[in-house]
């Protein structure tokens, strides 16, 4: 994963890219002249606010608005349920609300608004979105919402629309697309019905429903003018977004690299202020540092500093802002990777931080920790700093210049020769505003067209192909844009109309279509209108709404995407819907649960990785039922696929079979089986484990057989061949239990011996060397054994006298001997004693105590070590939230308990839905972000 950063998010305001990302100096052609120094004003809010009118009982708002809202509390609850005010908001009081349940733990509808897709005042017969905030039962699949309108609000007649089904339990705002009636009376109204089961109907008698009314006069009114071109007050790294309060402070959320806040947490998915800043007037945003503009033309910036891209003379990493010297009279800025620029309001343009490649533009290779005049170009009205290169434009022709690094082609001189001073941009003129990306670029021309160039191998270049271009090419099927974003591979338009349109990598749903699939070509975002701004993050992206709100989308990995949702827990959650669980495992990103009826469950992997959860290829962060299978006795999770033992001694297996890890046989060039298979000519089986990409099976008769990845001998057959299909184990009899780690293997026979092979670079095979085996060794002094756990590189006993021995890799200090210093023996655990069990995780080690206490330690960024904090380290704490633990099972970055009562409890990362509660790490869809807007 990259440190660097790869393509920062910048906001881009209607009219012209906003400072930091290719912001343009306003020309007089453009907008009324604005002073460098002071915000340009925005044009006046399209969307009315809607009053309680006591003769109708209902909100309303008066004509020539392009958008009714209800704000944030007119209609927040429901009825006696919560603070709703004017209940029950329906016309005429026709339709009481529900009394049942308890405000914001049972279903309510708190906000509705209805708008214009074109951004004119509604109007008869025009086309408008209708957005409901609703609160969401946690059993909300049983939840529902139905949109009406009536033609004539002051004698309804109620006409069904559509029903919208929440994605989650909690707050979020449902959208539906429909056109007003043609003809009607001189007011329509939209009625929302949010209703708890049952059959959709204008006024339904559930005690858990809710509706709400919004009327709104039409007629015709002349079309705003299109928003002026501001600076840029909000702005995002790769993990990290930053926004300017109406005051001038400066709050952000996401990662904190590169930020310095008052008050941090390392969960930050709702924002923080930033501390020691006033009178902010933009912002920017590079790899892990931050620029801020203030309203006297000075610049100030914080976070990393190693190559002097704060541009305050040192290399210092510092604890709060820290103004650049001799700068003033700055009107844009952007942020680098590792270099910063500045725009002045004489058309010269500044620059400072990392010259690896030349993206400093003065002839030399010379990093810089004071800004410095780019020499050769004048008359500079938009520029943008890229990972390691930079482009501008001059005036008065929109000449695009770039200089630094051209691997890809992204300097578009038809080369791929970086250099370090200005070059012209081959064929593009006219041009208003520029974006410098991870190896690519694109420009925004004064005609509403994209033109593009660079790195294309996600399709980020939008021409239909993943052909990389040293010269520029246009964006397919895009007019009328007024702002463009670039991403880490991905890239964002926003157009005229108000609408987003998005192209590109598209993995973890950053380009909020509701797909994770990559598009070579734009499409739109679904269920946005009236937006104003947009931004791309390395894998997010974000829109401004024009009544101030802000929606995100895609990866959240450092809660970039400021919803306020926990996608990791320090503390055990109860996996939600599973009972009589009698055995389970934990895969890299996916989870496994076998009932005592014999029914295998799953659940995680998200969109990306769910092959191995055995039933369609949909994202699961709720358990659901493996397909096709029944009579299952035992489960295995490998790091993308699975194994299952039903009890006729059959071996099942489904996921990612590269390495041969499925044991199917030849692939034959299908690598991924989203369904169960049957591992061919294997019966009698007794037990399965499933390491990275090495499969291991227990026969009845003793005999021990194995298949899949083999590099460092892990299957333990002599050889360091891959295997498709499974091999004997020569050797191995007697064998009582099995384990494997990422490339090693254990086995405890019944004498009570312990045996190893396969990888061996930490020691983790405890024979007192490092010497990798590819037949079994024995374990010196590992006698009385009754348990073995297997992590990525580091081994566990438990003897018959409960005690615990370690040996390997104790880089985090998942040996839990007090210290990081790794063993090729093993040694005694001295913390614990009357241990039960235990689990090896990636880097992490649990156990379990007779007395149903658990116990964690090592590797923690994720929880996955429990405790109730995020802090690594040797010491053994006891897990709180648990108790009468049965089993303990440790993943990559999630952990579970096993009840004595057939309950699971899992904690740690939950990217991709693998607590099972119902929540996820990223969106495919826009989400408000928490704490902005009316």
């Amino acid at each position: 994963m990259r440190t660097a950063k790869s393509a920062r998010t910048l906001w881009l305001l209607l009219g012209a890219l906003a400072s930091g990302c290719g912001a343009e100096l306003g020309t007089a052609a453009e907008q009324a002249p604005v002073s460098p120094l002071q915000a340009a004003t925005a044009s006046a809010a399209l969307v009315q606010t809607a009053s309680y009118d006591p003769a109708l009982q209902a909100p309303k708002c008066t004509a020539g608005a392009s958008g009714c809202d209800t704000g944030p509390s007119l209609v927040l609850g429901r009825g006696s349920v919560g603070p709703e005010s004017h209940a029950p908001n329906t016309l005429g009081g026709s339709c009481a609300d529900g009394p049942s349940g308890m405000f914001h733990s049972d279903e309510s509808l708190d906000r509705l608004k209805v708008s214009t897709v074109d951004g004119t005042a509604l109007a008869p017969g025009k086309a408008v979105t209708v957005e409901a905030t609703v609160w969401a039962y946690s059993g909300y699949s049983s939840d529902y919402l139905d949109i009406y309108v009536a033609a004539d609000a002051s004698n309804p007649s109620w006409t069904f629309v559509t029903t919208l089904v929440p994605s989650g339990a909690g707050t979020q705002v449902l959208v539906a697309n429909t056109t007003l009636p043609s003809t009607g009376g001189s007011m329509q109204a939209v009625r929302a019905s949010f209703r708890y089961s049952g059959t959709a109907a204008p006024c339904t008698s559930g005690g858990y429903d809710d509706r709400d009314d919004l009327v709104f006069e039409v007629g015709t009114a002349t079309p705003p003018p299109p928003p002026t071109s501001s600076r840029a007050t909000v702005s995002s790294g790769d993990r990290l977004s930053l926004s300017i309060a109406a005051d001038g402070t400066v709050w952000t959320w996401g990662s904190n690299q590169g930020d310095y806040t008052d008050g941090y947490s390392t969960l930050r998915g709702q924002r923080t202020q930033v501390w020691g800043l006033s009178s902010v007037v933009s912002l920017a945003s590079g790899g892990g540092h931050q620029l801020a503009l203030t309203q006297d033309g000075t610049v100030w910036g914080w976070g990393s500093n190693n190559d002097g891209q704060l541009g305050d003379g040192t290399t210092n990493y510092p604890g709060n802002p820290v103004q650049a010297v001799g700068l003033s009279s700055v009107a844009v800025l952007a942020g680098g990777s590792r270099h910063s620029l500045a725009v002045k309001s004489d058309g010269t343009l500044w620059i400072w931080g990392n010259n690896m490649y030349g993206q400093l533009g003065d002839g030399t290779t010379t990093s810089r920790s004071l800004p410095a005049q780019v020499q050769g170009l004048s008359g500079v009205v938009a520029a943008d700093a890229g990972d390691y290169h930079t482009l501008a434009v001059t005036s008065p022709a929109g000449t695009v210049w770039s200089w630094g690094s051209n691997w890809n082609g992204e300097l578009g001189d038809g080369t791929t020769t970086s250099r370090n001073t200005p070059g012209q941009v081959v064929g593009l003129s006219g041009v208003k505003a520029v974006v410098a990306g991870m190896g690519y670029s694109l420009a925004l021309k004064t005609d509403g067209t994209v033109w593009a160039w660079g790195s294309n191998g996600s399709g980020q270049l939008g021409d239909g192909t993943t052909t990389s271009r040293n010269t520029p090419v246009q964006v397919v099927g895009l007019s009328g844009v007024v702002a463009v974003a670039t991403g880490y591979n991905h890239s964002v338009a926003l157009k005229s109309d108000g609408t987003v349109w998005t192209w590109g990598s598209n993995n973890l749903g950053q380009l909020g279509d509701g797909t994770t699939t990559q598009r070579n070509t734009p499409v739109q975002v679904v269920g946005l209108s009236g937006v104003v701004a947009v931004a791309a993050g390395g894998s997010h992206s974000v829109a401004k709404h024009s009544d101030g709100r802000i929606w995100a989308w895609g990866g959240n990995d450092d809660y970039e995407l400021g919803d306020g949702k926990i996608v990791h827990t320090t503390t055990p959650v109860t996996v939600q819907g599973l009972t009589n669980v009698t055995a389970a495992a934990v895969g890299y990103w996916h989870m496994l649960a076998l009932r005592s009826d014999g029914t295998l469950w799953s659940w995680g992997g998200g969109l990306s990785y769910a092959f191995p959860l055995g039933h369609p290829q949909t994202a699961q962060n709720l358990p659901a039922q493996v397909t096709g299978l029944s009579s299952v006795t035992a489960v295995a999770a490998g790091q993308m696929y699975s194994l299952a033992l039903k009890a006729d001694g059959t071996v099942w297996a489904w996921g990612y079979g590269g390495y041969g890890s499925l044991g199917i046989g030849p692939l034959n060039g299908t690598e991924y089986h989203y369904s169960p298979l049957q591992v061919p000519n294997l019966t009698g089986v007794t037990a399965i484990k499933a390491g990275y990409f090495h499969s291991l099976v227990l026969k009845s008769d003793g005999t021990m057989w194995a298949w899949g990845g083999n590099i460092y001998g892990q299957l333990g057959d002599g050889t360091t061949t891959q295997r498709y299909s499974p091999v004997l184990v020569p050797g191995m009899t007697n064998v009582a239990a099995m384990a494997a780690g990422y490339a090693h293997t254990l086995v405890l026979k019944s004498d009570g011996t312990v045996w190893a092979w396969g990888r061996n670079d930490y020691g983790q095979l405890g024979d007192g060397t490092t010497t990798r085996r590819t037949s079994p060794v024995q374990v010196p002094g590992m006698t009385g054994v009754v348990a073995v756990a297997a992590g990525d590189d580091h081994s566990l006993a438990v003897k018959s006298d409960g005690t615990l021995w370690v040996w390997g890799n104790n880089g985090s200090g998942q040996l839990g001997d007090g210290t990081y210093t790794s063993r090729s023996t093993p040694v005694r655990v001295t913390a614990l004693s009357s241990v039960a069990g235990v689990s090896a995780g990636s880097s992490h080690t649990l156990a379990v105590k007779t007395d149903g206490t658990a116990w964690g330690w090592g590797s923690n960024s994720q929880s996955q070590a429990g405790a109730g904090t995020t802090i690594p380290g040797t010491t053994i704490k006891q897990l709180t939230g648990v108790s009468g633990v049965q089993k303990v099972i440790a993943g990559n970055l999630s952990s579970m308990t096993l009840s004595q009562t057939g309950t699971l409890s899992v904690w740690g990362n939950n990217w991709l839905g693998q607590l099972g509660n119902g929540g996820y790490l990223y969106r495919t869809t826009p989400a408000l972000v928490v704490g902005f807007g009316p």
